[in-house]
């Protein structure tokens, strides 16, 4: 069967090598790279342990350092599969959603057209430079200059004029022998309303020539001069070569640039791209006047796996950004994804060039934002969530968001950045203006305490040694069991605590608690260091939360907590009314006060009283930890029995 010409290329262009491949190996992921393409894994054509089967995913090309087996996707499906050539194709076109050519004789005819078309297409480029040039071009020349553009930079990308001539470029392609077919299926000329000639498509425009990745050209953009034309810029019309939604601009050398190790940068048009090129950011591309489609994305994704958008700063250019994390949320996978550099508002890449020159450009690439912060502006800003609805309607379209990701792995890490940022604007204590912060991922230290206060747990809290404790057996309790966080969340955002370092882990807690134990232990000593963690483990009255380490004692855990928050509740609730009754005492004590009183102090005996109740069924042992006191009898008899049935007793 005979493929025609470009149907490899473009197929090669549409897969990604590693994909490919990694059905039938597992990589190596300490010497991978996956954000260069750069893969490594045992040989699957061999027998070997050691990974010396390396693929590079951005050329597209493997290589054996043990059997020398080498290839591309092609020879790897034929060799992989035990296929011929034809059906590895097949099998890679169907993967790369691209129809297989035909069984017929036309087909060589249809590439020998695509080839005449390209060549007409040459013809326009060269007469619109040349146009440039003349008198007509003046105008566009002093445009161009405005703007800064050199004449070598003109050169590179050979920007063009089209003269404000009905028939300019129609009569120069005639001219020169083709057919008026060609020229109409190019598009490069309209055919008349009125029954006359056909005009040219462009007219008193800068014209910017559109090339594939192969370098061919097969469209034009043009910038209209008259500041009263209603399109300022227009683009070619979908011609058997030209699909817009499949092309995107500057394509071929931002690949070779970004092979080189330059971030891929994503502009709004034309001159923003070749503003950025001329400025050194050499893998600069732009759509095609629309959105970015899902097929752009992915042609994205094949150049780099983090492609940076920089759309202009206005209202225009944000919301285009929010359409690209909508279109790219149910695209997402390892290794592929986007970030956002946010223009200054009103200002595109040209301009911010133009001001204040590379250097801005490179601060903000450097700060550019991940999607999900993109996600979460859109959805906070300028919005306030002061009712339980607000926040239920905010909670509820960002699940809906997060339930588009289609990859498990990146929809759960998603799941906890967003609550993260939502921790951060809804927690309560977050406007205290002696609250713990949290910034660029770190807590504050914690105040470093006197020498005088750290010999004695009791002298440290003063009159409120017990409120102390049980904070201290609380934190040590969810530290062990983990998995009680969520059960307890609301009412650990309500715990206030007495020491500050108390406040730090409960915040921490909450935070991280869904990441599991070791994950939890981690960050507490990552942003408070081990001193903390050690000491509140060590404390003797903590024993029983040390205990709880298997997931069938979890039950032990709710229970520990359950009882002890409800104390804290209780004791602080006869603190505040005691607190209040004190400032009203200069006035005459009515029954209302004592009333208040009693209802506390009732409320606090009530949950003291379990605690009385749970001394009269447990004993304490000397580590702390709580035994039943009928099975220690049980145990105590069944040891005097051992004792006393021993021979020669």
């Amino acid at each position: 069967m005979s493929l025609p010409p470009g149907f490899l290329e473009e197929l090669q262009t549409r897969i990604s090598l590693s994909q490919v491949v990694g059905r039938k190996v597992m990589w190596d992921t300490r010497k991978s790279n996956q954000g260069k393409g750069d893969m490594w894994a045992p040989c699957p054509f061999h027998q070997e342990k050691s990974a010396s089967f390396h693929v590079d995913d951005r050329k597209g090309f493997y290589y054996c350092f043990g059997c020398h087996a080498k290839g591309d996707a092609i020879s790897f499906v034929r060799e992989s599969e035990n296929v011929d050539f034809i059906e590895a194709v097949k099998i890679l076109a169907a993967e790369a959603g691209m129809q297989m050519p035909e069984r017929d004789p036309q087909a060589q005819a249809k590439a020998d057209r695509r080839t005449e078309l390209v060549a007409v297409m040459d013809l326009a480029v060269k007469f619109f430079g040349l146009q440039l040039r003349t008198g007509a071009g003046a105008a566009a020349r002093d445009y161009l200059g405005g703007r800064k553009l050199s004449e070598e930079t003109q050169a590179r990308f050979e920007i063009g004029f089209a003269p404000d001539a009905w028939q300019g470029l129609w009569d120069h392609l005639t001219a020169k022998g083709v057919s008026e077919e060609m020229i109409m299926a190019c598009g490069l000329a309209k055919a008349s309303q009125k029954g006359g000639k056909p005009y040219d498509t462009f007219r008193n425009r800068i014209m910017f020539p559109i090339r594939d990745a192969r370098g061919r050209c097969i469209a034009f953009g043009g910038r209209a001069m008259d500041p009263n034309d209603n399109a300022k810029y227009l683009n070619s019309p979908q011609t058997e070569l030209f699909d817009k939604s499949h092309s995107l601009y500057n394509h071929g050398p931002a690949r070779e640039a970004a092979g080189k190790g330059q971030p891929l940068i994503v502009a709004e048009g034309y001159m923003d791209v070749i503003a950025l090129v001329a400025a050194g950011f050499g893998a600069a591309v732009a759509p095609l006047g629309t959105a970015v489609t899902e097929h752009q994305l992915q042609m994205l994704w094949r150049v780099a796996p983090e492609p940076i958008i920089a759309l202009d700063g206005d209202k225009a250019g944000l919301n285009a950004a929010y359409r690209v994390v909508d279109l790219a949320l149910p695209l997402l996978e390892a290794g592929k994804s986007l970030r956002f550099a946010l223009m200054p508002e009103g200002k595109d890449p040209d301009d911010l060039l133009r001001a204040e020159g590379p250097g801005a450009v490179q601060a903000l690439l450097d700060k550019a934002l991940p999607m999900v912060q993109v996600l979460w502006q859109r959805e906070t800003d300028g919005r306030d969530f002061d009712s339980p609805e607000r926040k239920a309607a905010f909670d509820k379209v960002l699940r809906e968001k997060i339930k588009l990701i289609r990859d498990p792995s990146i929809r759960g890490h998603y799941g906890q950045a967003i609550k993260d940022l939502r921790w951060q604007l809804f927690n309560p204590r977050r406007s205290a203006p002696n609250a713990p912060r949290f910034k660029a991922g770190k807590w504050p230290p914690p105040p470093t305490a006197r020498a005088s206060t750290k010999s004695s747990l009791l002298v440290a809290s003063g009159d409120h040694a017990q409120t102390h404790m049980r904070e201290a057996v609380i934190l040590a309790t969810l530290i062990s069991c983990p998995s009680e966080v969520e059960a307890f969340e609301q009412r650990l955002e309500r715990m206030e605590c007495l020491d500050p370092t108390h406040a730090r882990l409960r915040d921490l807690i909450l935070r991280h608690g869904v990441s599991g134990q070791e994950a939890l232990k981690a960050q507490i000593e990552g942003d408070l260091g081990p001193e903390p963690l050690e000491k509140l483990m060590a404390l003797p009255h903590v024993a029983i939360a040390a205990s709880v380490r298997n997931p069938g004692e979890a039950e032990i855990a709710s229970m520990t907590l359950s009882e002890e928050l409800t104390k804290l509740e209780a004791q602080r609730g006869l603190s505040a009314e005691v607190s209040e009754a004190s400032e009203d005492i200069d006035g005459l004590a009515d029954e209302a006060m004592t009333w208040r009183l009693g209802q506390a102090a009732e409320a606090r005996n009530r949950a003291v009283r379990s605690e009385q109740e749970d001394r009269a069924e447990y004993d304490l042992g000397e580590n702390g930890a709580r035994i039943k006191r009928d099975e220690k009898e049980q145990f105590d008899e069944l040891l005097g029995k051992i004792t006393f049935s021993k021979p020669g007793r």
